[in-house]
């Protein structure tokens, strides 16, 4: 059973200028809610401090939780949903300079408002500010030296057109990545930079298919215009990433909705990376290329590198 057509025939270069107008307000939408919410909410690896996991036996009312902590220095606590009677207990940096005792001070103060018996200390990490700062900084470099070394292989592997389109498309997948994890408010931790890098390496795959399959029938037809060759190629190669993309899609969800939530903003950046990298291969990356190809011209098609 052919479940999508063998050939399709879409003018997706048509659809560049309004592709790229609302990446563009996506974007620009996500720098007003970065800025709305004061930076991105970072998690305890980047921020510092102390996370404590608690599970009550009951749903647990977040003013006694955070009340019981003031005694044991631990004012201005954040206390967060976390799972089915489950709280994680976010505590500022100051809170991380004496982690000895930590437990049994967290202990004893949740004891004394739920009795004992009445919850479970889960987990408990503590990390320094320098360390925060540390982490954050190797985080960008992975990023950065993710898209340096992709922008090397593919001008190599092709030309300097088709790897200023891929990146391009992997910076948007970024921060369309990003835009959603700030909307939703979700955490940032190395976890996300973990899905961020998993992004990146996807997206590329798919458009590096679809630069091969430009290349190819740019040697086999030299007369056609470049437009044609890719509109031609995106639709050659369409069948292939909706199905690769749909099956990654479906285990995601199956993921973002059973994996637990401990996973549950990992996933969720995936979800949002996979979309943003089927839409940017179309609609992105190969329209960079043929606007590259106006600006700058290459050498006639047909000739081997």
């Amino acid at each position: 059973m052919e479940i999508i057509k063998a050939e399709t025939h879409f003018n997706f270069v048509k659809l560049m200028k309004p592709a790229v107008l609302l990446s563009m307000a996506v974007i620009l939408i996500g720098i007003i809610s970065l800025i709305w919410h004061g930076g991105p909410n970072y998690g305890i690896d980047f921020a510092g401090g102390s996370l404590i996991q608690v599970k009550f036996q009951s749903a647990p009312d977040a003013d006694k939780i955070r009340g019981s902590l003031k005694p044991v220095g631990f004012e201005g606590s954040i206390i967060q949903q976390f799972g089915l009677n489950e709280v994680i207990i976010r505590t500022p940096q100051s809170a991380a300079t004496d982690p000895h005792g930590l437990t049994s001070r967290v202990d004893d103060a949740l004891g004394a408002a739920f009795g004992k018996g009445a919850y479970e200390v889960r987990r408990i990490e503590v990390v320094g500010p320098k360390v925060g700062k540390d982490l954050t900084r190797k985080a960008l470099l992975a990023i950065v030296f993710s898209w340096i070394g992709i922008l090397i292989y593919v001008g190599v592997r092709f030309e300097f057109r088709y790897a200023l389109g891929g990146i391009i498309a992997l910076v948007h997948d970024v921060l369309v990545t990003i835009t959603f994890m700030s909307l939703f408010n979700k955490e940032f931790d190395l976890n996300i930079v973990a899905a961020l890098l998993t992004i990146i390496g996807y997206s590329i795959n798919d458009t590096i298919v679809i630069f091969d399959r430009i290349r190819e029938n740019s040697r086999k037809d030299t007369k056609t215009p470049l437009l044609d060759i890719i509109n031609t190629s995106v639709n050659q190669t369409l069948g292939r990433t909706i199905l690769t993309s749909l099956t990654v899609f479906m285990v995601l969800l199956v993921l973002f909705f059973f994996g637990g939530a401990v996973i549950h903003d990992f996933t969720f950046a995936l979800l949002v990376g996979t979309v943003a990298g089927v839409y940017s291969t179309i609609f992105i990356a190969s329209p960079i290329v043929l606007l590259f190809e106006k600006i700058k011209p290459a050498r006639p098609r047909g000739k081997s590198r």
